[in-house]
């Protein structure tokens, strides 16, 4: 007997660990036996529903972990210091980093650095390098040195807009000075807000600047389409910027990032109220690391200072004056986009309600009348609009807008050598029957097409009755901040120290929710154990549980009510501003009379003028200067101008040529390229009349010059059309150079045909 005991004794299992779950959690208990699919998914919403407040509660102690950094920021890439610009003599809380290359990633040295500038719209630093796939990933992939411009959370003090603009400037002097052999100045792509900012320096110090991408970039600020963009409204609704001056003083002279997130999340109650937490709550098994992966970002607010602030929202928000050329520097110097030399893309997106395509493109509307305009002023204008990423999408890349960005980076020297004038950047698929695909980096075809200012204000709808609106808001603004600060501010300053400023940043609904799901709540404690026990004992619903679909039906149930609220809170926005600030009385009393334009539009500068009138006369006085090197870009520009558009094959053929022959640096080839094109554009017949006496004598010589435009024109497969008659024009006067024959007359130039766009729009 007691022989049979012990044995039993020691076969026994081990007594199970006290829990504190009810015992229905465990196994195919009584409960779920007698309530079937609904006792099974009864357990399963409770189990997530612990698992989802331990989710909340790992998110705060990652916030505070993060908060605790004195850099935090969420690059997915080593690097190491450069320059800090707290220590400048005009101190700024801003870092320049250079990003090292994850391992099997080399670096050409001869390829032009690319530099990632981050928005400081709230958030912390990092989203530009926040994926293997973003921005930084694509550029290090195709071989170029990288370097992101990030900040630290708290400003310095007294730090102002023209600060950063400095320390920006001193960032890309370091940055060519450590790469003397690269062909091109770095490549600058400012984020979102970053865009701006970038464009500020490059209008102020443009030879730093190698092309300039500005992703999800708000530039032209009152522009939108009634019934879309609700969130321009917001300045003039608020009554302007009092209420920035007013938050600021609140934070004792800071103003919390925390409120600009707010006014994202505002813009889409049904993901900010529901969706977003209920997403990651159906699926809190498989979710829970992306959700803290980005929620790292997104909760990482920074603070900016009064002064930076009140600067954005004067200057561009609500005044509007980037791309009227308004705004002036500290030392008296005007920023004027038309400065910039370099070639700019904007890449945009129609599902983007934070910067519309109407904002990211509608300044070049403002500043130019025509297509020759932005000729004259030499510049290169890119845009690319996807259909469908949001405004996040735009930068972090991934999946999404990838094949943009990793076309932008393959073709930054193709861009760097456009000629001068706006085109679309055209993107199709690599297919097998593609001529040359050995021409193609990547997946995608490249084409850059020319257009003209009517398919901007197609996208952008410029409406100077809109303007005079806006213009009546900035008004208002400008009045009801000179009240404030007259009658309120010195009260509201008075009564604010630090421990009311941080009272206020805890209680910002941006704050608040990491304070309440923190180790900090003593019940907490409480759920982080529920939750180690439910992994422990997890039991999922099965697929085919009916109850599931109902928590579907439920949840679709109220993103419809929200965003049904949502609709008629920005309808009913934008009818009490349009007939707050349609009225002619309101317009008159505030000083925007109907009879005058309501906005400015910048004037040609005389010394501009005088310049261009200097440098035509010199490239007609050259046109029948050069030999062969110069002939040859003449003739392929005379073909190239008759295309669709640069194909990124016939560039990368040409590359090729040069190679070859050791050719001409890029420098030399964009510059000898440019002087072709406006030899071209001034007087094509001349033009075309001297390319014979700029060929040699000898044939051997020409021929070599001919089979590098047939390879070039012919990368892109068989020309037709008008470009086969100008390639067959261009070699009847190769073959006639020397002979003393006179070339046939060039073929005129034909009308565009109409294309599924222009159709479209018709």
């Amino acid at each position: 007997m007691s022989s049979t005991t012990s044995k039993a004794k020691t076969t026994a299992p081990a007594k199970p660990a006290p829990t504190m779950l009810p015992d229905m959690f465990g196994g195919m208990n009584p409960f779920v036996q007698a309530w079937g699919p609904v006792g099974e998914y009864v357990v399963d919403a409770t189990q997530r529903t612990i698992l989802f407040w331990d989710l909340l509660r790992q998110r705060s102690e990652q916030y505070y972990a993060q908060k605790a950094k004195a850099v935090p920021h969420v690059l997915n890439f080593d690097a190491e210091l450069v320059l800090d610009a707290r220590t400048f003599k005009r101190p700024a809380n801003y870092l320049l980093v250079r990003i090292k290359p994850p391992a099997g990633v080399s670096i050409d040295a001869k390829k032009r650095p690319f530099v990632v500038v981050d928005p400081r719209a709230g958030h912390g630093p990092g989203i530009g390098g926040f994926k293997a796939d973003s921005e930084l990933g694509v550029a290090l992939r195709a071989g170029h040195p990288c370097y992101f411009v990030g900040f630290t959370p708290e400003p310095m003090p007294g730090q102002t807009i023209e600060d950063i603009m400095h320390a920006e400037a001193v960032f890309l002097e370091k940055v060519i000075a450590l790469h003397p052999q690269a062909e091109g100045k770095p490549c600058v792509i400012g984020n979102c807000q970053a865009g701006w900012a970038v464009l500020l320096v490059a209008a102020i110090r443009p030879e730093l600047f190698g092309p300039i991408i500005v992703p999800g970039s708000p530039l032209s600020y009152w522009a939108g389409v009634e019934g879309e963009n609700p969130m321009r409204y917001t300045g003039g609704l608020s009554g302007g910027s009092w209420i920035t001056a007013l938050t600021s003083d609140l934070g004792n002279g800071k103003f919390d990032g925390g409120h600009l997130v707010k006014n994202f999340e505002n813009l889409n109650p049904a993901n900010t109220l529901w969706s977003k937490n209920y997403d990651i709550w159906s699926n809190v098994d498989k979710g829970a690391e992306r959700f803290l992966e980005f929620e790292k970002w997104w909760g990482g607010h920074v603070n900016l200072n009064a002064e930076e602030i009140q600067w954005i929202v004067d200057q561009l928000f609500i005044g509007n004056k980037l791309a009227t050329g308004e705004i002036v520097t500290g030392d008296g110097q005007p920023i004027d986009l038309r400065n910039i030399r370099s070639p700019i893309i904007c890449f945009c997106s129609r599902g983007d309600n934070i910067t519309p395509p109407q904002q990211a493109l509608g300044w070049i509307a403002d500043l130019y009348g025509e297509v020759d305009d932005i000729r004259a002023n030499g510049q290169t204008i890119i845009y690319a609009i996807h259909e469908s990423v949001g405004h996040l999408g735009i930068f972090v890349s991934g999946g999404i807008a990838k094949k943009e960005h990793n076309e932008f980076a393959s073709n930054i020297d193709l861009i760097d050598v456009l000629p001068p004038g706006l085109y679309e950047a055209v993107m199709t698929p690599k297919s097998a029957a593609v001529a040359n695909p050995d021409l193609v980096v990547g997946d995608w075809i490249v084409r850059f097409e020319p257009r003209n200012m009517d398919d901007i204000r197609a996208v952008v709808r410029p409406d100077p009755e809109n303007d005079r609106r806006f213009a009546a808001a900035q008004r208002v603004s400008e009045i009801n901040l000179g009240l404030y600060r007259s009658l309120l501010q010195p009260l509201v300053q008075a009564t604010t120290n630090e421990q009311t400023a941080e009272l206020m940043k805890k209680l910002n609904p941006s704050e608040l929710p990491f304070e309440i799901f923190s180790d900090r709540n003593p019940l907490m404690h409480l759920v982080a154990q529920l939750a180690e026990q439910v992994r422990q004992q997890r039991q999922p619903v099965s697929p085919g549980n009916p109850l599931l679909g109902w928590q579907q039906k439920v949840s679709e149930a109220i993103v419809g009510a929200l965003d049904g609220y949502r609709d008629m809170r920005d309808k009913t926005m934008e009818q009490i501003f349009l007939a707050t600030y349609s009225s002619p009385l309101l317009q008159t009393l505030v000083g925007v009379p109907a009879s005058d334009e309501p906005r400015k539009r910048p004037e040609a500068d005389p010394k501009r003028i005088a310049f261009i009138q200097k440098r035509i006369a010199e490239l007609k006085a050259r046109i029948a200067e050069g030999g062969v090197r110069e002939a040859t870009i003449r003739s392929l520009v005379f073909i190239g101008l008759a295309g669709e558009g640069v194909d990124e094959r016939a560039f990368n053929e040409l590359r090729k040529i040069r190679a070859e022959n050791s050719g001409m640096s890029l420098v030399e080839f964009k510059q000898t390229l440019r002087e072709q094109f406006f030899s071209l554009l001034l007087d094509q017949e001349a033009a075309l009349a001297a390319i014979p006496k700029m060929l040699p004598a000898d044939a051997a010589r020409r021929a070599k010059a001919l089979e590098a435009i047939r390879r070039t024109v012919q990368a892109a497969g068989k020309p037709t059309g008008e470009r086969a008659e100008r390639l067959a024009f261009i070699e009847k006067m190769y073959g006639a150079a020397g002979k003393d024959k006179t070339p046939a007359k060039a073929p005129a130039a034909r009308k565009p045909a109409k294309t599924a766009k222009t159709e479209r729009k018709a």
